[in-house]
């Protein structure tokens, strides 16, 4: 089977259990990485250096990258891309739960379409516990409907794809756009020529919690929105319509209360794939 790396951001604010529950979901997979590369964006709590010494002791696969100073996950992500040895890459947040077969599957499609860049899947969201699965975020399967499905909304389920690094250093790697750097990234590959996939069945436990929904509102998420939109617009991607509507929707949306947009959220955003 063909080498791969796995690529983490890590920072102050995370969960010592839940970056132990996601290292472990990577070292027990049915296809193990050739490597692991873990960045410490800034100094990190004693408690999380804990969990990363701790499977640094039992895995040699884990390569760990320091920066002196928090980044930002775009510029951390950038760092870690420069020490990843292998050209296929699998991201993976810190907080989230890879199901065992993950990388098993996403190699097998880069091994039988030589031609794809981007593997992705869909994701289970998950709330407490993963047995506590509240919606399923699916995205299109092939590179065609891909390419319009980025048009309205981000088109690959981040937390779980695999790419080749050097169709993402082609695209000029990620940029630093807040809470959008990979929505940003796909665009620029999509419009690159980079070929797409996303697998039609979840690969990954997301972990969600009402303060997404907090996080997600707002006049100043918004505004980097409609910032993200425009420049969407002004690289060709998306006509004057499209902008339009995009900026329209995610300016109501936006600034709704919170749970106004749980509930816009539950009911109709995942309308076809909520379970609770």
């Amino acid at each position: 089977m063909q080498s791969f790396s796995v690529l983490l951001s890590l920072y102050h604010k995370e969960s010592p259990l839940f970056l132990h529950q996601s290292l472990a979901s990577i070292f027990t997979q049915t296809l193990l990485p050739t490597e692991v590369v873990l960045v410490e964006d800034g100094p990190l709590t004693d408690e999380l250096y804990a969990v990363v010494k701790e499977f640094a002791n039992c895995y040699s696969e884990l390569k760990v990258i320091s920066l002196s100073t928090n980044q930002g996950l775009g510029k951390a992500l950038n760092e870690g891309l420069k020490h990843c040895s292998y050209d296929l890459v699998a991201r993976m947040d810190t907080d989230d739960i890879a199901k065992q077969d993950r990388f098993e599957k996403q190699l097998a499609v880069f091994l039988e379409h030589p031609e794809v860049d981007v593997v992705g899947t869909w994701i289970n969201e998950f709330e407490g516990e993963c047995s506590n699965v509240l919606s399923v975020r699916k995205v299109p399967e092939w590179h065609e409907e891909i390419f319009q499905f980025a048009k309205g909304r981000c088109p690959v389920n981040h937390p779980v794809v695999m790419f080749r690094k050097s169709a993402v250093l082609q695209a000029g790697g990620y940029k630093h756009f807040p809470l959008f750097e990979d929505y940003y990234l796909w665009v620029r590959m999509l419009m690159n020529g980079a070929r797409f996939y996303n697998i039609q069945e979840s690969l990954l436990f997301f972990r969600f919690s009402p303060d997404m929904f907090k996080r997600r509102g707002g006049w100043r998420y918004a505004m980097t929105e409609v910032e993200l939109q425009t420049l969407f617009y002004r690289i060709g991607f998306i006509d004057t319509f499209s902008l339009m509507r995009n900026i329209g929707i995610r300016l109501v949306t936006r600034l709704l209360p919170n749970n106004l947009r749980s509930l816009l959220y539950k009911r109709f955003i995942r309308k076809s794939t909520y379970i609770g």
